[in-house]
């Protein structure tokens, strides 16, 4: 495929230009910059069939972008609690524009947005439900559906979505369930792919990569330049596991049939990015918010990382920039994943909070602010055929991702009771093989074996 980039933004020009249009919607300034590259809703609405019924970009254990306390719960006063665990701005600004849009169509209505650190988030939101109390509304990862509502942290949705009208413009994709009851639904779908700096990549003679071997050679001739190769999340939680799999499917691992020796491979390829000087040993610390600020900052030839960053990439870098698909071979996969969002076990007001959800993340015109904001692709089949979606050319390598390589997140192959812990000892895994705590093929064993006693 063609590559695309965009251009840099002037270091002297302030935040990217806002208007507004009848609906009162906010327009990005860029979007009129943008060529449409024909990224039909057709493609957008069918590879959102393929998407698992799960989530997983979380951004933020950092201290950043906090909203208050979570000792905070609703007193059913007209007061909506939202929990989530953003700290990049853009999502952070995602957050206060639904509460703005909730609350200019609610009088009386407030709502207050509540940040917890990601690896927080499931622990919090269970200890309050055994206290009986918590938010109204939880925005969590979504592969962790079944981790909340088995503990009794989240209410189901199914006499509210039973009686939904707009029902019908979802893909049962979106729609999580957990022992035949519906607990959350998706308002968009994330997932990653490789941006690149097309500036770097001009002055080392190089086009953006199609396979894992022009991936490494480009990265080394970057290093040569005297740039860093890639940006990626070594965390040891659930985010590092998101970010890990694309690189270990590659390499032909997979829950279904997991081998270790497949994945001793994919943990060594990338940890001899780390030996050559491509990938910085930090990554083991960073998020995913940290690493794309590090691809911003204009000195990393890749990052690994997701549509949701757009925003981020619009306002922060100040050279060309553009994105292709994650180079991954035949067997690689990547998830299909995206926030999940419910209501709170013990809500004081789940009859308000879900007027919140249908406003705000399942609305048609709601689902268009993570589009602008953050970049994320919308759940609703009729919110994918708006303009802002099918004419921007940042979300065609996302839509042929989908196609080539959409994965369902988290792997329908693992129970849903041993989610959390998979992803936790993959992502612990993944970690300690990047920092050099644990070779690659000690990892690996450990993680198969605890993959073959799931029974």
């Amino acid at each position: 495929m063609t590559p695309t980039t965009h251009g840099a933004r002037p270091t002297d020009e302030g935040a990217p230009l806002r208007v507004t249009d009848s609906s009162g919607r906010a327009s990005g300034g860029r979007t009129g910059r943008r060529r449409a590259l024909g990224l039909t809703a057709t493609t957008i609405a069918a590879a959102l069939t393929l998407a698992a019924c799960g989530g997983g970009d979380g951004d933020g254990d950092a201290d950043a972008g906090t909203d208050g306390g979570t000792e905070d719960v609703s007193q059913g006063d007209g007061t909506v609690t939202v929990w989530h665990y953003f700290s990049d701005d853009n999502q952070v600004r995602l957050m206060d524009e639904f509460a703005a849009k909730f609350e200019s169509e609610r009088e009386g209505v407030t709502v207050e947005n509540v940040y917890v650190p990601y690896d927080e988030m499931n622990s919090k939101v269970i200890a309050a439900a055994g206290s009986q109390t918590g938010p109204d509304v939880v925005v969590f990862n979504g592969a962790e559906t079944a981790t909340l509502a088995l503990a009794g942290a989240l209410a189901p949705l199914d006499d509210y979505w039973s009686g939904y009208e707009d029902a019908g413009e979802f893909p049962d994709s979106v729609i999580h369930q957990v022992e035949g009851q519906t607990y959350a639904v998706q308002g968009y779908v994330n997932l990653l792919g490789l941006w690149y700096n097309a500036e770097i990549l001009e002055e080392i003679g190089v086009e953006p990569p199609t396979t894992l071997d022009e991936l490494e050679e480009a990265m080394a001739a970057a290093a040569d330049a005297g740039y860093e190769g890639i940006t990626l999340s070594g965390l040891p939680q659930g985010q590092g596991e998101w970010q890990a799999y694309p690189w270990l499917s590659a390499e032909g691992f997979t829950y279904e049939d997991p081998d270790a020796a497949a994945l001793e491979a994919g943990l060594a390829r990338v940890r001899g990015w780390v030996d050559n000087g491509w990938l910085s040993q930090q990554a083991v610390t960073w998020d995913q918010t940290v690493p794309f600020q590090e691809f911003a900052a204009g000195g990393v030839a890749f990052a690994e990382n997701g549509n949701w960053q757009m925003g981020t990439a619009e306002s922060d870098a100040t050279f060309e920039y553009g994105v292709v698909p994650l180079p991954l071979g035949d067997d690689g996969q990547v998830y299909l994943g995206g926030e999940g969002q419910g209501i709170g076990a013990y809500s004081q007001d789940p009859d308000l909070a879900w007027e919140y959800l249908t406003a705000t993340y399942l609305d048609a015109e709601g689902q268009l602010l993570p589009v602008e904001i953050v970049g994320s692709i919308p759940s609703r089949s009729d919110a994918a055929q708006d303009e802002m979606v099918t004419g921007n050319d940042l979300l065609q390598p996302f839509a042929e991702t989908i196609e080539k390589y959409g994965a369902n997140y988290p792997s329908p192959a693992i129970p849903p009771e041993s989610v959390g812990d998979v992803q936790l000892t993959v992502g612990q895994a993944w970690s300690a093989a990047l920092g050099g705590q644990q070779s690659p093929a000690d990892a690996a064993q450990g993680v198969v074996e605890q993959l073959q006693n799931l029974g």
